[in-house]
């Protein structure tokens, strides 16, 4: 449990920090370009912590895929970009390859607490 809260915060630290990014216009504008740096980090440490806990394909196709699918909610709300069949379409194919790693990784649990008990001394 607490490496998804670290990697919420990875997620959201990183969609803000990319929300500033094109607020930075180019790190030209101080604020938005420390604030880059500031998010940026503070995602990249909180998915580190999350790795403690998680594996690293599942941690980093939630962190990617949800973080893009986020930050296209972003562009489309603050910035007007152009929302289409495809982006509807793109943004269901991301989450629901996020779902599927997800249900691989606990079939992948339950198969291993399966062979566990098996090889326990107590059978």
């Amino acid at each position: 449990m607490k490496g998804y809260l670290f990697l919420t915060l990875s997620i959201i630290s990183e969609v803000f920090a990319t929300t500033m990014l094109k607020l930075s216009d180019g790190f030209t504008v101080l604020v938005p370009s420390l604030v880059v740096a500031l998010g940026y980090g503070i995602s990249f440490y909180s998915l580190s912590l999350c790795l403690k806990t998680m594996p690293l394909s599942l941690a980093y196709a939630i962190w990617s895929g949800v973080g893009t699918a986020l930050t296209v909610m972003v562009g489309i709300i603050i910035w007007n970009d152009i929302f289409n069949l495809y982006s509807a379409i793109g943004i269901a194919l991301i989450i629901g390859g996020v779902i599927l790693l997800n249900q691989g990784d606990k079939r992948e649990d339950v198969a291993d607490s399966r062979l566990k008990s098996k090889d326990s001394p107590a059978n």
